[in-house]
């Protein structure tokens, strides 16, 4: 386990909620070029390298059920969500209403996308879910700030949601290392389920702010950008 991801994790989110004291217009399209970009590249690493390394093992033949299972549970998360970690900012009605159902799925899903860097040797997937976590962190904070809760709570709001990556990444290493109630045995089917929620996640963020279905300019060159690192990080790593 390396240190420096767990910062980066903790700091990418921590800072993506920090900014919304300090961002006074309207940076939604900024959002969602970020968004594609990060989505774009998340569902590149998830089939270049998460899905042929899952599928590694006895237990390959059964990896297809553990990614189905990962995709309709993140659709279940998202009915108390509300799609936040798209970075999906709604308005709310009832104020000093804890959203309760938003933190914990939005928790759940950090900690489940943590997981897969335990399995990560040449830093691909690190980046990745660092940048998508900044526009999901700032969307928790905005809904926070509507709900007319201060400065320190929604500050501890956002620092609990950006150490649930770390900690996935903390205990999934210590269940492949062998170190925890000998679960090594089934991290590929945890993996699985990882790999359904980011292909949800990911296909989701790329299509679904698309009118029309047609990509503007500014989005493609997001996507490509995105897949062209995560192509460009797999043939470097695979000449080595």
């Amino acid at each position: 386990m390396e240190t420096w991801k767990l910062l980066l994790l903790f700091i990418a989110a921590f800072g993506g909620g920090l900014a919304i004291f300090f961002v006074k217009s309207d940076k939604s399209n900024l959002l969602k070029l970020v968004l594609s970009f990060s989505g774009a590249y998340l569902f590149s690493i998830t089939v270049l390298h998460l899905i042929p390394s899952a599928y590694k093992g006895a237990e390959g033949a059964s990896i297809g059920l553990y990614i189905l299972f990962g995709f309709m549970l993140q659709v279940f998360l998202e009915q108390f969500s509300e799609g936040v970690e798209h970075g999906h900012i709604h308005k709310h009605g009832e104020k000093n209403v804890f959203p309760v159902g938003i933190m914990f799925s939005l928790c759940l899903h950090a900690f489940l996308e943590g997981m897969p860097l335990a399995n990560d040797p040449h830093n691909e997937l690190i980046y990745g879910i660092s940048i998508h976590h900044i526009p999901a962190s700032f969307a928790l904070a905005s809904i926070l700030m509507q709900n007319n809760f201060n400065s320190s709570k929604i500050m501890i709001c956002v620092a609990v949601f950006a150490v649930m990556a770390p900690f996935g990444y903390f205990i999934s290493s210590g269940i492949n290392e062998g170190s925890i109630l000998g679960l090594e045995a089934h991290f590929n089917k945890m993996m699985g389920v990882v790999i359904g929620i980011f292909l949800h996640i990911s296909t989701t963020i790329l299509f679904e702010s698309s009118a029309g279905h047609k990509i503007n300019k500014k989005k493609m060159i997001a996507v490509l950008l995105g897949m062209g690192i995560a192509i460009a990080g797999f043939l470097f790593s695979h000449q080595h």
